[in-house]
């Protein structure tokens, strides 16, 4: 079982170099690996190269800077890595972010995952971050005596995380590749399950993220809460309940309106089908209610 893993990077000088050392380290080694830096202006560049010198498995695609766009940039980039690849000597594909550690297990236990599991279309382990600057020292050590890595909890346990997704490769032939909009992360979820594959987390499996997923558009929140809404297909009812939700749990009622408005100012044509956006709403309706 042979490993693609494509790692989008832009301006990751003080990251980078943990990562790819770490998918050095790996037990289980079938893997080539693809760094696409996207117009980085630091030494991202200088330091892939030092890895693509001295290990075949590392390959380096430079691009120009590309424009900022919240979720559509880095998938963007993750397809301008596919594009230099042929996928057929590949049963696994991987979108790994440029500052994450892995330990030393990581591929090898994806691997049983998916051999032991065929009806497993993507898998990860889970997102711990640390509040404390990284101990240099202890960069590869997952023991973690003093528990100062903690679960970063943006989403479910169950939920395969963007920094570290992996798909096999043919249920990301299904899904149609990742969408390039905002909510991408979630969409290729409901998509992998719309074509009937079960999305699996190896609870005891975790990663060290060096830079904390902090939701970056704090003051955009309900902009691009109604954003990804339209994007994942919600008609006016189901965003208006979605919204509603958030803005209940957020005790927020300003950020219900905020919602609803950038919903429905969205204009540009989804990157879903009938099918994908039907299978969609009746998913979320059986998630608002509950239904099995």
């Amino acid at each position: 079982m042979k490993f693609l893993i494509i790692i989008p990077a832009h301006n990751e000088q003080e990251n980078i170099r943990f990562t790819l050392q770490s998918l050095q380290n790996q037990t289980f080694q079938d893997f080539s690996c693809v760094i696409v830096n996207d117009g980085s202006t630091d030494k991202t560049r200088q330091i892939v190269e030092e890895f693509t010198e001295n290990d075949e498995k590392f390959k380096l695609k430079n691009l120009e800077l590309s424009e900022h766009q919240p979720g559509a940039k880095v998938v963007r980039t993750f397809n301008k890595g596919l594009e230099i690849i042929d996928l057929e000597g590949y049963e696994v594909i991987c979108k790994f972010d440029a500052d994450i550690i892995f330990p030393e297990d990581y591929l090898q236990r994806i691997a049983q995952l998916y051999l032991q599991q065929p009806h497993v279309g993507m898998a990860s382990g889970l997102v711990r971050i640390s509040p404390k600057p990284l101990q240099v020292d202890k960069a590869f050590d997952f023991k973690d005596e003093e528990q100062n890595w903690i679960f970063e909890n943006l989403s479910s346990k169950n939920h395969v995380r963007g920094p570290i997704k992996s798909y096999r490769r043919t249920c990301f032939r299904d899904m149609g590749g990742l969408r390039t909009v905002l909510g991408w992360d979630n969409i290729d979820v409901m998509l992998a399950q719309k074509h009937g594959w079960e999305v699996r987390t190896i609870k005891d499996l975790w990663v060290k993220h060096l830079r904390p997923t902090a939701f970056k558009y704090k003051k955009q929140k309900a902009e691009k809460l109604g954003e990804y809404f339209y994007n994942i297909g919600l008609n006016f009812p189901l965003a208006a309940l979605s919204s509603a939700k958030s803005a209940w749990k957020n005790k927020s009622p300003a950020e219900f309106f905020g919602t609803m408005k950038s919903f429905l100012k969205q204009k540009a044509e989804r990157s879903l089908t009938r099918a994908e956006v039907r299978y969609i709403r009746n998913l979320r309706w059986r998630q608002m209610f509950k239904i099995k």
